[in-house]
C-alpha cells in the first residue's frame, strides 16, 4: 500500500507516544503510574488505528 508523507508522520507521532508510555510502564513496574501508562498506551494504539483509517479514507493519495 502506497501512503503519503502525512500518513507516515501521523503514524510516527503515535508510535513515538506509544513507545514513551510503554517504556515508562516498564520502568515503573508495580506502581500505579505504570498501570496508568499501560492503559494510556493501549488507548493510544486504538486512537492511532482510528486516525490512520480515517486518513486513508479521506486522502486521495493513500486511498
Amino acid at each position: 500500500m502506497k501512503t503519503c508523507p502525512r500518513f507516515a508522520a501521523l503514524r510516527d507521532e503515535y508510535e513515538r507516544e506509544i513507545g514513551f508510555l510503554t517504556a515508562h510502564s516498564k520502568r515503573h513496574v508495580g506502581r500505579p503510574a505504570a498501570k496508568s501508562s499501560a492503559k494510556h498506551a493501549a488507548s493510544a494504539k486504538a486512537r492511532m488505528a482510528r486516525a490512520l483509517s480515517g486518513h486513508v479514507g479521506r486522502c486521495p493519495e493513500c486511498g
